[in-house]
């Protein structure tokens, strides 16, 4: 290999001169530094990232034989009281077969003492190790004498064996960035397709190809930098924050041994017919014979396409148990699965596809990623991380998840809905398929309530749920029983008692969920003299909500969504109304949403009816000031009080 690789170099030295990388040091701790009380462009920031570096390039161990290292260097400025948490730093790396190892090079405190700059080392004993299993360690450190005013450094190097695989590098934390810079050195047999994702200017320079000594090799080298990142914010509504901070990515292509390349995944096809051909998927799809005796009779007394999808897929997420692990591929194969009961999201989902082409319907597996697995941009094979079912249905496409007894065709559990999934064809060909759901969330909540002279307001409640809010109930529901989900909805609803809890169709997935019970609040009503001031919502007004001034994201609502409301208040013997909430009825621009709420008197009875609606599943960013001011507007509106005084 070597006398390949040297015949290489010296063709490319003979048409092209090697560069240098120089890689700037890092300036000393200075005064200033340490002085400097705020972050110059967020006062809110608790601490801050002086400097955040590193450096990954490889080490040729043996012929066949290399480690990937990565050395990076952190300085923290601590602003305030809650930064102080930025004094442990931890670093996790493969460990097994004592070829992996993660140390910590150096670490320092800095604080200011009578105008000099003070420098105490981290001691043997604020070192912790914890092994996470038998391959992987954990290495935590807590830096010394650490207070509001001080700099940290640390330093610290990975070495790996997994040297196909580059970690992702961020360049965006909860904390601002001063100065951020990542040098990459890869060899020239490896290449990769690089991705930056998020908000963040990164500068990328140049690719230069450099001469390893080390190695006798030629290494291909870029780097990447950035000044001045601002701190990511968890924003409320937000889908997957590691969606938007700006990170890199690497994906292995080739891979060249001597005279052979080996191709990795170059775009979405190649992805998707590397997955269909593995025997854990592709073959899956084709057994029948261990479910034959149960789903011929299922089906054989039913004439439509809906009404076969509908029994199978009851049948499927009714028998099997889903283990809560996710993948595309099946770790014992669908028969075993069949005949313990449980098994994987692609033994359960591969099933479930199986049984509805047995069906003679036209049903194909979806590969998802799910929502903590990030939206799938870029043609990797690490894009996706699991597998539903989908089947055409009177002209329809229908997906299918049958991991949850509460899912329905085309209601998804939540994991699921994540932008786009990739339908696989029977031929191993693929194409995109939108995973966002169409129909309404739909939420009915009827109140019958009557106050008292003492402001107590007491009363029934009817909800009804259907499409994902009855899913998500379910959901809740089941995990946390009806004891702990009384005491949330208590804990939810402030001043609220509730007395004869009654939940129907809490399995019966094919029609709505309904609960009802009656309830006793102190804390709705105002007794101010003669006079009694109370919300009309009574618990149920939204709160503040979307207070930030720009929003960077989109506003990830789910689902489109439907909350109606139909309050009939009695007001008290001896009472009349002194002023009631106008009607309003506004729709957003865009048709984003509308909000309608109309309010009357009839005898001693108040009667309101208000809707919500929001008419899509994602708001994006430059309709966010129209969306806030929609929410401020509905606010104000709920808050509006009705007042009552004596005859």
């Amino acid at each position: 290999m070597h006398k390949h690789l040297q015949l290489l170099i010296m063709l490319l030295v003979g048409y092209m001169g090697f560069s240098q990388a120089t890689i700037p040091p890092i300036p000393a701790v200075s005064v200033n530094e340490l002085l400097e009380n705020v972050h110059p462009q967020d006062s809110s920031a608790a601490a801050a990232y002086l400097y955040y570096t590193g450096k990954t390039h490889y080490e040729l161990k043996n012929t066949y034989l290399w480690s990937q290292v990565t050395e990076v260097y952190v300085r923290v400025k601590i602003y305030k009281k809650e930064g102080l948490e930025k004094a442990n730093a931890s670093i996790a790396y493969y460990s097994g077969s004592n070829t992996g190892k993660g140390v910590f090079l150096e670490a320092n405190t800095y604080n200011l003492v009578n105008g000099v700059i003070e420098k105490t080392a981290l001691k043997s004993d604020g070192e912790f190790i914890e092994h996470l299993h038998k391959d992987f360690t954990l290495k935590k450190i807590t830096l010394p004498n650490v207070k509001q005013g001080s700099i940290i450094e640390y330093r610290y190097q990975i070495t790996t064996p997994d040297f196909l695989n580059l970690q992702n590098w961020h360049f965006q934390y909860d904390i601002p960035v001063k100065n951020m810079r990542y040098d990459v050195y890869v060899p020239l047999a490896f290449t990769y397709n690089t991705y930056v994702t998020g908000y963040t200017d990164v500068d990328i320079g140049p690719q230069k190809l450099i001469f390893n000594k080390q190695n006798d090799m030629v290494d291909k080298y870029n780097c990447y930098t950035a000044q001045n990142v601002k701190a990511f914010r968890n924003e409320e509504y937000v889908n997957n924050i590691d969606n938007y901070i700006s990170t890199l990515k690497h994906e292995l292509t080739s891979l060249q041994f001597l005279t052979n390349t080996k191709q990795f995944s170059l775009d979405w096809e190649t992805v998707v017919k590397k997955i269909f051909e593995n025997d854990d998927f592709g073959w899956e799809l084709r057994r029948t014979s261990y479910f034959n005796n149960e789903i011929a009779p299922l089906i054989k007394p039913l004439t439509t396409d809906k009404e076969k999808a509908n029994a199978i897929f009851s049948f499927v997420k009714n028998r099997m148990a889903w283990n809560e692990q996710e993948g595309y591929y099946c770790n014992d194969g669908v028969k075993k699965a069949y005949d313990t009961g449980g098994g994987n999201a692609a033994e359960i989902n591969l099933m479930l596809v199986a049984m509805l082409r047995y069906a003679k319907l036209d049903a194909n597996p979806v590969l998802v990623s799910t929502r903590d697995n990030g939206i799938a941009v870029f043609p990797t094979y690490k894009a996706y991380n699991y597998v539903i079912a989908a089947a055409e249905i009177e002209g329809k496409t229908v997906l299918m998840d049958a991991t949850s007894k509460f899912a329905e065709p085309d209601i998804l559990p939540l994991r699921d809905l994540n932008w786009q999934g990739r339908l696989i064809k029977k031929d191993g060909t693929g194409k995109a398929i939108d995973l966002m759901p169409k129909a309404t969330n739909k939420e009915l909540i009827s109140v019958l309530a009557t106050i008292s002279p003492d402001g107590t307001v007491q009363g029934k409640t009817r909800s009804q749920y259907v499409n994902h809010g009855a899913y998500v109930m379910r959901e809740v529901f089941a995990k946390a029983g009806q004891a702990d989900y009384l005491e949330m909805l208590e804990g939810q609803f402030k001043g609220i008692a509730i007395n004869d809890y009654k939940m129907s169709n809490a399995q019966d997935t094919e029609n709505p969920l309904v609960e009802e019970y009656t309830f006793t609040n102190s804390l709705i009503a105002d007794v101010m003299g003669e006079k009694i001031y109370f919300n009309p919502m009574l618990y149920f007004s939204i709160a503040q909500t979307f207070k930030q001034e720009t929003r960077e994201y989109p506003v990830d609502f789910t689902f489109p969504r439907q909350n109606k409301f139909l309050i009939t208040i009695t007001i008290p013997k001896g009472y009349v109304i002194e002023s009631l909430p106008k009607t309003m009825d506004i729709t957003m621009e865009n048709k984003i949403g509308a909000f309608k709420y109309n309010i009357v008197l009839s005898g001693n009875n108040i009667q309101l009816a208000a809707t919500l609606e929001i008419f899509n599943h994602t708001v994006m960013p430059e309709h966010y000031q129209t969306l806030k001011e929609f929410f401020k507007i509905i606010i104000a509106k709920q808050n509006e009080k009705i007042v009552l005084k004596k005859a």
